[in-house]
């Protein structure tokens, strides 16, 4: 899954903002190095950004939406927690929602993804860190979420869950999350890993490669069967080794 961030104040300093022109390009450009998914926001999720409305995310990204909906060969996913936004974006050509709250923020959201039959990832996300066993409390959080997309109509086989990397808990949490990732498997949903140019180390955000790198591949190992990066081209070598050294995948596949 590659990042295309709308929002002019990303974490990762990768935003392009209001201009429609390079976004598409920015597309165009991550699905050449080899993104099966292109994941769309409009608004930053980083430590203490400031919300916005519904009608300033639309207005970034439904125009990007509705250019690359009839382009590109992978699916778009919106990635919002708001249900107006995805009601939008979904009927404009996205085939995905992703919602970093898990249902928490906008419950509706679930409806809006079983109403358009489209797969909704289901993140792990929590406003402050817990003590006592992290991956236990993210278990029960995600199976509170899958519950609660079930009961709005979702399809179990339309159900992705994200453990939430860098989501209300401590770097030792995340690096706990990614050593135990494959207890997620007991929820039997596939597993979403968003560890790119996170918490790993303190270097500036383009010096992050091979920590990214070496979440990836780990996370693979683990268990994780979609990785969200801003780096496709890199990581794209990266997923291809370590399926084939874990699932025997041909290397060029």
């Amino acid at each position: 899954m590659g990042i295309l961030n709308l929002s002019p104040d990303s974490f990762s300093g990768d935003g392009v903002g209001d201009n429609v022109d390079a976004a598409i390009a920015k597309a165009r450009r991550l699905v050449a190095e080899g993104a099966d998914i292109i994941d769309i926001g409009g608004e930053s999720t980083r430590p203490g950004c400031q919300p916005i409305s519904a009608d300033d995310e639309l207005r970034r990204v439904m125009p990007v939406i509705e250019s690359l909906a009839g382009e590109l060969s992978v699916p778009l996913s919106i990635d919002t927690y708001k249900s107006v936004v995805a009601s939008r974006a979904v009927k404009a050509g996205a085939g995905m929602i992703n919602d970093v709250w898990g249902l928490k923020q906008d419950p509706e959201l679930a409806g809006v993804a079983a109403e358009a039959g489209v797969p909704i990832i289901l993140v792990n996300n929590r406003q402050h860190t817990v003590s006592g066993d992290i991956m236990a409390e993210v278990i029960s959080g995600l199976e509170k979420s899958i519950n609660q997309a079930m009961e709005a109509g979702v399809a179990w086989q339309n159900i992705i869950i994200d453990p939430g990397i860098g989501f209300g808990k401590s770097v030792e949490q995340n690096l706990e999350i990614i050593r135990r990732l494959g207890e997620l498997r007991v929820l039997g949903r596939p597993i979403l890993l968003g560890t790119s140019r996170k918490f790993m180390v303190s270097q500036p955000f383009d010096q992050r490669l091979e920590a990214t790198a070496a979440t990836v591949a780990i996370g693979i190992a683990m268990g994780a069967d979609i990785v969200r990066v801003h780096d496709v081209q890199q990581m794209v070598r990266v997923c291809r080794m370590s399926d084939a050294i874990m699932r025997r995948s041909q290397i060029g596949e």
